[in-house]
């Protein structure tokens, strides 16, 4: 999977639900509500005041050491 500031929150979290603590380390504790799984990237890191950047190099890591 790759991830880009456009992709769902919930789409990333049903392919691999370990990824929540990348979200929950910087403030997305709402993971569980329908709204924010519906979110991109870009728009939950805007409601949270992140770098949507940062956050997607590290969940693009994730998934391509998983891969590996």
């Amino acid at each position: 999977m790759t991830i880009t500031k456009d992709t769902i929150i919930g789409d990333i979290l049903d392919t691999d639900f370990n990824v929540a603590n990348y979200f929950l380390e910087i403030g997305m504790h709402c993971l569980g509500c329908p709204a924010s799984r519906g979110e991109s990237i870009a728009e939950a890191c805007m409601v949270h005041g992140t770098d949507p950047d940062a956050l997607v190099a590290k969940l693009n890591a994730h998934f391509e050491a998983k891969n590996q």
